[in-house]
């Protein structure tokens, strides 16, 4: 039975490293190896919800990121989520480009009905890229101190928009930005 689904931003390949490099990092370092067990792939989350209907996202999906180019992004410093879940983050710098590309994308699926959760509406998404989850609370300074000597910024673009169901993960769809073709 799923948890639920999300639609996900994805790095090119460079980027990609850079942030696999920091869950390895971490999870050598044995704080946390969530995110590989799940088998994730590095992301920011644009939208989730515990129930959705994939085959209603995936024109909607397929038509916004057909009008969209490549987001340049930068990720310069590292941030933690006051949850539960323990995770750690790189965060993006909240560039316009990035916060009105998550702005159309929650506007297109409220003209086909969809409802956006609270956490993921444009005045309170906090756009970040997972490096850790699960961190252990007596272990969280070890991994900030470890993602530190990260050299940060770290950039490059993102380049796909997909629909994965968790956990694990797997990946609906995809669709390259700019594009009209599907990946998956």
């Amino acid at each position: 039975m799923s948890e639920g689904y999300a639609i996900e931003l994805y790095f090119d390949p460079a980027l990609e490293n850079q942030v696999l490099k920091a869950w390895n990092v971490v999870a050598r370092r044995q704080i946390s190896t969530h995110l590989i067990e799940i088998e994730s792939r590095p992301h920011i989350t644009l939208f989730s919800s515990p129930f959705i209907d994939p085959s209603k996202l995936e024109n909607i999906v397929k038509s916004f990121a057909s009008k969209q180019d490549p987001l340049p992004l930068s990720f310069g410093s590292i941030g933690s989520l006051p949850n539960d879940n323990n995770v750690l983050f790189l965060a993006p710098t909240p560039t316009l480009p990035l916060l009105q590309f998550h702005y159309q994308l929650c506007d297109a699926m409220k003209r086909e009905g969809i409802e956006i959760g609270e956490e993921y509406r444009p005045d309170s998404w906090i756009p970040y890229c997972p490096v850790a989850e699960e961190v252990p609370k007596n272990r969280m300074a070890e991994a900030f101190t470890v993602l530190r000597d990260l050299k940060l910024p770290v950039t490059g673009y993102a380049m796909d928009i997909g629909l994965v169901e968790y956990s694990p993960v797997r990946e609906l769809f995809s669709f390259v930005l700019g594009s009209s073709s599907v990946e998956s």
